[in-house]
């Protein structure tokens, strides 16, 4: 109850606090604006000229142009359906696509040819897609959606954890991306072709977690989420490939976008280059810059460390000529994470004091790449050259106040350098892809572990290179698709690096429309897919200066996946897949004697040891999955997954639950949108109980501050189930040439605990003093349900 009351006063002052601030304005008001965009073939890419564009129940339209471009002028501001339909091809349908006085961005449409037979029929696509090559396991979610996600904080790992099958690690504190039961460094990342390490600060190297993410949601025109069934130009995946699509700045107008919210400042910004008095110009930027002021409010707080990040990212495109593009993407985070002594004693502060690393991180990726569409409209061809590097400076103390006492250092930096080349060729109706990468890894690491008696300063050069090939058709006027692909890779490093059929990677899918309204679809995919293992295990010397880890093999894993979708209205579909994984070769700890597939969802570096790539995994559950596009105001995503995830160690025959054997996952997000711009967005999730490996009390009193778990004890207890519904309130104002979002967000507003691991330090006296002889304390559970309201705006204009 008094909880209720708290939140019921907070809303309304943030209510009042809304209206108030829009006082001074109300004179200025402006409630139109305009859309503007491109409508393209899409399969070649050509613009579409003459294509219609229309706002479902207005009368409101525009015609595209010779460069297929449109603009719809005085616009009502507000969210619209919008339709974009062309002679001979199928008419593409986008929701909840809002329209504001000032910054808008361009909304552009890519059609497919239809291949219906019956003369006058109207073919609209289903407006969940799909590709060829993966159509099923396979999730979209536009830029609306992703902004106004409730709980996430702008932050797109954060956002994806709302789809079927993804998960988040224990508690929710970090944004690791956990895909039906793989590790978080099963997933790659792809922003505009260009493949980046992590998508997150002061991430776990080896793996791919951390506590914030570091892209800037502002530039996205969608993701896009693959969980199986992956294209055989992507290598290095086992569980999940996300794609981050990119817009193009706006090449008429200078926009920029403002983002203020409880833990970090953003700025956007974007416009033409090289205009002079044209219309618009060939070449376009986006660039934003993304400051945290997390550890002031940590240190107001009294919290003992001090989280301080910034991060960057750009895009410029360029229109060579009608047949040829050049885009430049890059991004980066400088990261640093210190102490703070807190001014009173407490026990819980004082154990994370003694415990908690300092982190001195910066990454940064930075890619070309240049499309070529072939005159006669048979194919196009794509080259990406890239480079990306994570530097980490990761020690802890066993006095962290003083940085005294070093007994764990991790220096380390990798960066890799890669050309990417596909060449895509239309024959009648068939879609042939090929290609070839190839990437020199350079890694260097002096590492300092007295714990485990590990010492050394060593560095690897070597070279990897993979090959592959896709071919994908539609048969029965679309009804049968069928897609199959086969992918190699190898490098120099490992003894067996070179030797491809050991790669062999086939993958084969097929979709087929059961009945002639295209209502129910059914598909299935099976598939072969490697990963190298991280360079942290590569490179890893023993004390006699040898790379104890060159003998490792890729780590393989067997998809089979099938499932069956019914559209029960045009907006509104229902979903069901059954998966099982099988995993080869994993790398287990000879130190711990756990497999790997366990680790990397907490701050430290993952694979920094001697292995063995002897272990087994296996993951298999169903999925449901219910979605509704913005229909009669209303939108939402439930997503229910049932699973199990189980890895052995040295023991072939026990299988024993993963760190990430939740069981259960329920999601449930969505929103209402209400008159006069104001919109109510929620979501619940549910993670079933998830095992942990105990503390190992003697070796941790006799390590302390280092904690030591018994993984032999992995899956014997579990953290009780995690709950949490999260609550945002958006209000936008339309003024003259700009807009204004001001959104109220409230995390966990029932209050509900997160379930925490037991936790100990060392035993001391009130006075903090430690307590001879030296003996381990276990710290008391306190309240963590913390209701979190935040407030924030966002200044488009």
């Amino acid at each position: 109850m008094r909880n209720y009351n708290i939140m019921k006063k907070l809303l309304r002052s943030c209510i009042l606090l809304i209206l108030l601030g829009s006082g001074p304005y109300v004179l200025s008001f402006q409630n139109y604006g305009q859309l503007s965009g491109y409508v393209k073939d899409k399969k070649t890419g050509e613009p579409l000229i003459g294509a219609s564009v229309q706002l479902i129940d207005t009368g409101l339209g525009a015609v595209t142009d010779l460069e297929g471009f449109y603009t719809i002028q005085n616009v009502p501001a507000k969210t619209y359906t919008v339709q974009a339909s062309y002679i001979g091809y199928t008419t593409e349908t986008k929701y909840n696509v809002v329209v504001r006085s000032g910054g808008s961005p361009d909304l552009n449409f890519d059609l497919g040819e239809e291949t219906s037979e019956l003369e006058g029929v109207v073919v609209v696509a289903n407006p969940f897609e799909k590709l060829q090559e993966t159509p099923l396991s396979i999730q979209q979610l536009s830029s609306e959606e992703i902004a106004t996600y409730p709980g996430g904080n702008n932050d797109i790992a954060r956002v994806v954890q709302s789809l079927p099958g993804v998960s988040g690690s224990v508690g929710g504190f970090r944004n690791d991306v956990i895909i039906r039961g793989g590790a978080p460094n099963e997933n790659v990342y792809y922003l505009d072709g260009i493949e980046i390490p992590n998508i997150n600060h002061f991430s776990t190297q080896g793996s791919a977690g951390g506590p914030v993410g570091l892209l800037n949601v502002s530039f996205f025109e969608g993701v896009t989420l693959s969980s199986s069934s992956f294209g055989a130009q992507y290598d290095n995946v086992l569980s999940g490939v996300l794609q981050f699509d990119q817009r193009n700045g706006n090449n008429r107008n200078y926009q920029t976008n403002i983002r203020l919210s409880s833990s970090e400042a953003a700025l956007t910004v974007e416009g033409p280059l090289f205009k002079k008095q044209q219309q618009s110009s060939n070449t376009s930027f986006i660039a934003s810059v993304r400051r945290s002021y997390l550890q002031v409010l940590f240190q107001v707080l009294d919290l003992p460390f001090l989280p301080d990040y910034w991060d960057y990212q750009y895009k410029i495109s360029h229109k060579i000529d009608d047949y040829n593009e050049l885009s430049i993407t890059g991004v980066g985070a400088i990261d640093n994470f210190s102490i703070n002594v807190p001014s009173d004693f407490d026990e819980e502060q004082q154990a994370n004091l003694d415990q908690v690393p300092v982190i001195t991180q910066w990454n940064t990726t930075a890619g070309a790449s240049w499309k070529r569409r072939f005159k006669d409209g048979s194919g196009f061809m794509t080259t990406a050259l890239s480079t990306n590097i994570l530097n980490n400076d990761f020690r802890q103390f066993e006095d962290n106040a003083n940085e005294s006492g070093l007994f764990l250092s991790n220096v380390s930096q990798e960066q890799e350098t890669k050309l990417r080349y596909a060449y895509t060729k239309f024959l009648q109706e068939w879609v042939f892809t090929a290609g070839t990468v190839i990437q020199n890894a350079d890694y260097s690491n002096e590492t300092l572990d007295l714990v485990n008696d590990f010492r050394f300063n060593n560095a690897i050069n070597f070279w990897r290179y993979g090959v592959f090939a896709q071919a994908s058709r539609d048969f029965f006027n679309e009804r049968l698709g069928l897609s199959a692909g086969v992918r190699f890779d190898g490098n120099s490093f490992m003894t067996t690096g070179n030797e491809l059929h050991r790669t062999f990677s086939p993958r084969a899918a097929l979709s087929y429309t059961l009945d002639k309204a295209g209502k129910w679809t059914a598909s299935a995919s099976v598939g072969r897919y490697f990963k190298i293992p991280p360079y942290t295990i590569l490179g890893f010397t023993d004390n006699d200066g040898n790379l104890a880890n060159e003998d490792t093999e890729y780590i393989q894993s067997d998809h089979l996946v099938a499932g069956i979708e019914h559209l029960l209205t045009p907006t509104i579909r229902f979903t069901v897949e059954g998966f099982y994984k099988r995993y080869d070769n994993y790398p287990v700890s000879l130190t711990d004697s756990v497999s790997l597939a366990n680790l990397g969802g907490d701050f430290s570096v993952l694979g920094n040891e001697p292995v063995a790539s002897i272990g087994l995994g296996r993951t298999f559950g169903v999925e449901l999955l219910f979605q509704q596009k913005l229909t009669r105001n209303f939108y939402g995503i439930l997503a229910c997954t049932f699973y199990r995830s189980e890895f052995t160690g040295f023991d072939e025959d026990e299988y024993i639950p993963s760190a990430w054997d939740n069981r259960t996952l329920l999601t449930f997000t969505g929103g209402y949108k209400f008159g006069e711009n104001w919109e109510v967005s929620a979501r619940v999730r549910y993670l079933g109980e998830v095992p942990f490996a105990p503390v190992d009390q003697e070796a941790t009193l006799a390590n302390y501050p280092a904690i030591i778990r018994d993984f032999s004890q992995l899956g014997t207890d579990r953290l009780n189930a995690f709950n949490q519904t999260d609550l945002r309130i958006d209000k936008k104002w339309n003024f003259k040439g700009f807009t204004l979002d001001l959104f109220l967000e409230v995390q966990n507003l029932l209050g509900q605990d997160t379930p925490q691991e037991p936790q100990f330090g060392l035993a001391r006296n009130d006075a903090g003093d430690v307590l001879q002889p030296r003996a381990l304390s276990e710290i008391e559970n306190v309240d963590n349900g913390s209701v979190l309201p935040t407030i924030g705006l966002v200044i488009d204009f």
